[in-house]
């Protein structure tokens, strides 16, 4: 094995990339990050064998000045893929600054910050606090501002499968999503409904057979979301064209063609990275069209009929979740018909890559790595 680098030796290589071309380029981490176990003092279970692990009694305050907790929880939530914490007293501010520190304490591009949502911004005018604070860098989840600007798709028994909103954030960006937070501020009345699904990329990787994997390992997928330019013009908002977050995530294309199979930095672990809604506009390049809804069909499929890799979370008020976008997929459940609302903050990554030295999931574990 060549020999492991630190985080501060990858965030210098990250930089020196990023100086020598136009747009940053990612390194290729020689070594997956290693927890220091700085965490074990915390009571916390895994919530499935695959996907998922909850800290039940923590605060996210108590460790938010400790960058070793910080650097060892964002190497659980990548090998995790979602982690939870119950009744979090952690402000819209203090999420934000723990959202930049997971990604910048393991190797993140200097030029990747925080996003701002192309259309769930301040602009919406919904404040994130009791003070009536707006900001661009966190994306209030509101299901009454989803049911006016989307219809019927986030309404209760609307006929759609369930199934259908499986996604990862933000991936029609060039520079996408690295972790997410979100943390729920209201929930409907009787507290029940609107919980929240995530699915296991490395899984899905690992339950293609070879021959596909080593297809999927050559191809690239375009995903894209045209939806924001149609909200736009029916309800006459105005959408972000600038700086969303990072140099490269400008314009009104929504659209990035990224690898099928991409590496996680943090874990060297490769998951699919070309399923659900986040492509179900897009298409699998260098093959047919006929191919690629073919091959799209059969990654939904995985996606959404194995539940046993997928984790779900029944929400508390101000419970917050924290995954890894890189490496999984999320859905909420649309069957309440009050209010449900909550703060995301969404931290920037590295632009994807793969890596062919990488290794799945099932791979690395079996062997110790």
């Amino acid at each position: 094995m060549s020999p492991a680098i630190t985080t501060q030796d990858h965030a210098e290589d990250l930089d020196i990339k990023a100086k020598a071309t136009d747009t940053p380029q990612p390194s290729i981490l020689r070594s997956p990050l290693k927890s220091s176990g700085s965490l074990n003092e915390y009571e916390n279970f895994n919530t499935t064998p695959i996907i998922g692990t909850e800290f039940p009694r923590v605060q996210l305050t108590d460790i938010l000045k400790d960058e070793a907790k910080i650097r060892d929880l964002a190497i659980l939530v990548s090998e995790r893929g979602v982690v939870f914490f119950r009744d979090q007293d952690i402000s819209s501010e203090e999420q934000k600054v723990l959202g930049q520190k997971l990604g910048e304490l393991t190797g993140k591009p200097s030029t990747s910050k925080l996003h701002r949502h192309a259309v769930a911004n301040s602009k919406r005018g919904i404040a994130v606090d009791e003070n009536g604070h707006l900001d661009d860098e966190i994306s209030v989840i509101s299901s009454e501002v989803n049911r006016k600007l989307y219809g019927d798709r986030y309404k209760p028994l609307n006929g759609r499968l369930a199934s259908q909103g499986w996604h990862a954030d933000i991936t029609f960006e060039r520079v996408p999503s690295d972790y997410a937070l979100l943390k729920i501020t209201d929930l409907p009345e009787d507290q029940s409904g609107g919980d929240t699904l995530w699915a296991s990329g490395y899984e899905l990787y690992d339950r293609l057979s070879p021959s596909i994997q080593k297809l999927a390992e050559e191809l690239k997928v375009v995903h894209y979301q045209p939806a924001f330019n149609k909200i736009a013009k029916e309800h006459g908002i105005d959408l972000i064209e600038g700086d969303r977050g990072a140099p490269e995530n400008t314009g009104f294309d929504f659209k990035a063609t990224h690898p099928l199979i991409r590496t996680n930095p943090v874990t060297g672990w490769k998951s699919l990275f070309g399923a659900g809604q986040q492509v179900e506009h897009g298409w699998i390049e260098g093959v047919t069209q006929l191919e690629s809804e073919v091959l799209k069909k059969l990654f939904n499929r995985l996606l959404f009929e194995n539940h046993d890799l997928q984790v779900r979370f029944r929400w508390g008020r101000n419970d917050l979740a924290i995954w890894d976008n890189r490496s999984v997929y999320h859905t909420a459940t649309n069957d309440y018909n009050g209010k449900r609302q909550g703060n995301r903050v969404v931290s920037l990554g590295e632009i994807p890559y793969f890596d062919p030295l990488s290794k799945s999931r099932r791979q690395a574990l079996a062997e110790g790595v």
